[in-house]
């Protein structure tokens, strides 16, 4: 069975890999159907939210789409968290391999069950030092993998839908 991107009610799926305060990588390595220790993160770093991709998409790096899930709550690896997107940090990195420079944008969403965060529609809801943080998280956890991480900006909601929709696969 392939898992949608997109759900019946325009709410997006979410695979966790990494959930809240986990100190490595996780991956989902699709030709083992299992998720797998990628690396650890620098001492000190460890993920602010549940980390994970959406199925069925492609983003320009070659992986699904990456997504974060900014709430107050945490998941396990595995899990299916129904989702909103609410925007899209905008990421331009060097791929280790070919040395290339390419995009890797990263949703934000939050969970469609979590009716605390009902009144942030937008990610310019959230505090700029909350879209801050999460910059300075990407940039951390890339700092010794030779990504030369550039970080292009911040768009909302519906650039982030479009972006999901041209990345379906």
């Amino acid at each position: 069975m392939t898992l949608a991107a997109f759900r019946e009610d325009g709410s997006i799926n979410v695979i966790v890999e990494s959930p809240r305060g986990a100190t490595s990588k996780f991956k989902y390595d699709a030709t083992l159907d299992r998720i797998v220790l990628s690396r650890p993160l620098p001492s000190g770093v460890v993920y602010p939210h549940d980390w994970g991709f959406v199925p069925s998409t492609r983003a320009s790096d070659g992986d699904p789409v990456d997504a974060m899930i900014v709430w107050d709550g945490f998941s396990y690896p595995g899990v299916l968290v129904p989702c909103r997107p609410i925007g899209i940090l905008r990421v331009e990195q060097t791929n280790p391999k070919s040395g290339a420079r390419e995009r890797n944008d990263r949703l934000a969403a939050l969970p469609v069950t979590a009716p605390r965060h009902d009144s942030i529609a937008d990610v310019f809801d959230l505090s700029e030092r909350v879209r801050a943080e999460l910059e300075q998280f990407f940039v951390a956890a890339a700092f010794f993998e030779k990504r030369d991480l550039r970080l292009l900006g911040w768009d909302g909601p519906e650039q982030a839908r479009a972006f999901l929709r041209s990345s379906l696969v």
